[in-house]
């Protein structure tokens, strides 16, 4: 795991500075404490961070090809490199590493821009043509590994791993986006491919860019998507079987190293499925960590040590403080835009704790979303037999009234929060999903934006987010559509930045099986009962794994990686709270309703309502932009 960066002339020949291209790739030294490297030409300038995790003597980067024609810095792991080296070998490229990055050379060299159909993994990296002076971007398939780029006035292109290494360079554009602002107060994150910054983008899980200088700018072209082609089932019985196959071999893929290697356990299906394939696939105790905390409600520790127990691994276990807000800054540094799931902190923690042990850890990331796992998908889909009985011209008028009228209860079991789902009730199924999912519904950012705020958005609306990915989604069933939509949004602007950005702050490659593509292409094919069976979410997967792990790991609620907000921002958070949003910071940008904002502390610290999701987003974002230059407007 690394971090690349990097300059490109659209238009000249102009040598790029080696100063400033260094200080780019020192800004993300802590994704590759172990070597450094440049390279330097007229139009092009490519920089490399290594973590080394294969072949460790060799594989340094920038990598030239044998005619040195072809330069490649890279992120990530192809873990199909070894099938692929002898495939190219037998076409006639000589390898002289035994590397994954080498492979991306002379598969360009082979295949061009259709490379990234033959690679198995995750992955970012750029490459440069000098024959054709071009530059090749090209992301994983799910973003599981970020790239960021920009094209600054004149004219030349800048990439890197976090946005922190584009905000390295002097002229980068720092002018705020709006629409990014709204999207990030809907959803905690700011979705691909936009970022907080109005000319800066995330390149899409899935895409690639071919620049050629002299050339007009390209477009983002994706080379894959997830199928929803249906699968062929022949008894339940052996679609237990072959999921138990598919997961072990795409755990097994990913344990190959030269460093040590473990996994996170949470005590959760995903995590314990993980680990369980890996105590079947080797013969010496895994290596395993877990975080607990000292809140009850917080803690599943006692259900990691059932699976460790049974597996016999070298289990780790520390004990966070329920007051462990320290991090608030140092994660608002670490992301370098809002970012507003609070999990990033023990997510942090676990990561701080397997860096001890390991250099590459596997984790359970993706299993929610593949196999309909979170609570939201079974509340949606109750909703959706209510959609589909009545039209929609019926539902916003009668829905929409009582949504309005209804009394909002935080405090009350979720089957009691009738405002939200006669909310849910009176939109269309996409809309209505966007606002189960939304931290603050539209409701509460038109009370919470400025009026100047919502003239630079011009009537844009996250809606339309959710609205392209699904008129792009490949199925129109209801539970897939969702899943689909997850996939495209939340896993990549939420579960796996989080993960990406913890873990690589901490010098740690996270390998994430259940993302591996061929896995996802079988298993979206499934049928959608497979996956959600009346209130069970996950069912074919807790089914094949019964003789694998404990039945209570398996069948317990799901509990989730949270913190204590509500409770935080009624103690020892109170003061800073009051401070940050409401004295200084926030006021300055002009973005925000004042009045709207005293409203929310006030009725959160008073108990009258629980705030606590909005409130830590205000806070992300003042921690986010208060030592940032943003230029707001324009």
């Amino acid at each position: 795991m690394c971090g690349i960066a990097g300059i490109f002339d659209l238009e000249q020949l102009r040598e790029p500075d080696r100063e400033l291209l260094h200080a780019m790739n020192q800004s993300q030294f802590h994704r590759g404490p172990d070597e450094g490297g440049l390279h330097i030409a007229a139009g092009v300038g490519l920089a490399h961070r290594r973590l080394s995790i294969i072949d460790l003597a060799a594989g340094q980067q920038p990598m030239f090809s044998a005619d040195n024609t072809l330069c490649v810095v890279y992120n990530g792991e192809i873990y199909n490199f070894r099938e692929l080296a002898r495939e190219l070998t037998e076409l006639g490229h000589v390898f002289r590493t035994h590397c994954d990055t080498e492979v991306i050379l002379y598969a360009w060299q082979q295949w061009g821009e259709r490379c990234v159909d033959h690679f198995r993994g995750m992955f970012a990296f750029a490459l440069y043509d000098s024959r054709s002076e071009s530059l090749f971007l090209a992301r994983d398939r799910f973003g599981i590994k970020p790239l960021f780029y920009s094209i600054l006035p004149s004219g030349q292109l800048l990439f890197g791993s976090e946005l922190k290494v584009l905000k390295a360079h002097p002229a980068l554009p720092r002018q705020l986006e709006p629409r990014a602002v709204e999207d990030y107060f809907a959803l905690g994150y700011v979705p691909e491919p936009k970022t907080i910054y109005r000319d800066v983008y995330k390149m899409r899980p899935g895409h690639s860019m071919l620049f050629k200088r002299g050339q007009p700018v390209p477009a983002q072209q994706q080379y894959w998507d997830i199928p929803f082609t249906p699968v062929a089932v022949a008894s339940p019985e052996s679609l237990q079987d072959e999921l138990v196959a598919r997961l072990r071999e795409a755990v097994q893929v990913r344990m190959m190293a030269e460093v040590p290697l473990g996994a996170f356990l949470s005590g959760g299906v995903d995590s314990s499925a993980v680990v369980a394939m890996m105590a079947e696939l080797q013969t010496e105790s895994v290596n395993t960590c877990a975080i607990g905390f000292d809140v009850k409600q917080f803690n599943e520790t006692e259900y990691a040590a059932k699976v460790a127990q049974r597996y016999h691994t070298n289990h780790f276990e520390e004990t966070v403080s329920s007051d462990d807000f320290d991090l608030l800054d140092q994660l608002a540094a670490l992301y370098d835009e809002p970012y507003a799931d609070s999990s990033a902190i023990p997510t942090y923690r676990v990561c701080q704790l397997a860096k001890q042990r390991v250099t590459v850890a596997l984790s359970g990331d993706g299993g929610d979303e593949h196999f309909a796992g979170y609570r939201r998908y079974r509340w949606h889909m109750n909703e959706e037999r209510l959609r589909s009985a009545l039209p929609l011209g019926l539902r916003q008028p009668v829905f929409g009234a009582l949504g309005r009228l209804y009394p909002k209860a935080d405090w009350a079991p979720r089957v009691f929060r009738a405002k939200t789902t006669f909310q849910a009730l009176a939109r269309n199924s996409v809309q209505a999903y966007l606002h189960s999912v939304s931290i603050c519904s539209d409701e509460q950012r038109a009370a919470m934006f400025s009026d100047s705020l919502k003239r630079e958005l011009q009537g844009y609306s996250v809606h339309s987010v959710f609205d392209e990915h699904a008129a792009n989604s490949p199925t129109d069933d209801p539970l897939s559509l969702i899943q689909y939509l997850d996939m495209k949004t939340y896993l990549v602007g939420d579960i796996l930045t989080k993960v990406d950005r913890a873990s690589m702050a901490h010098a740690l490659e996270v390998r994430v099986p259940f993302l591996d593509h061929p896995f996802t292409e079988w298993v979206s094919g499934l049928p959608t009962n497979m996956k959600l069976r009346g209130q069970e979410g996950k069912y074919l997967l807790k089914k094949s794994l019964e003789s694998h792990l404990p039945h209570d790991v398996l069948y317990r609620d799901k509990m989730g990686f949270g913190v204590p907000l509500a409770k935080w921002f009624r103690g020892p958070l109170k003061a800073r709270l009051r401070r940050d949003l409401l004295e200084s910071g926030l006021a300055a940008t002009g973005l925000f309703n004042q009045g709207y904002l005293e409203r929310l502390v006030d009725e959160h610290q008073s108990g009258v309502r629980d705030h606590s999701a909005p409130l830590w987003s205000l806070l992300m974002f003042q921690a986010t932009v208060r030592d940032d230059q943003f230029v707001v407007g324009g």
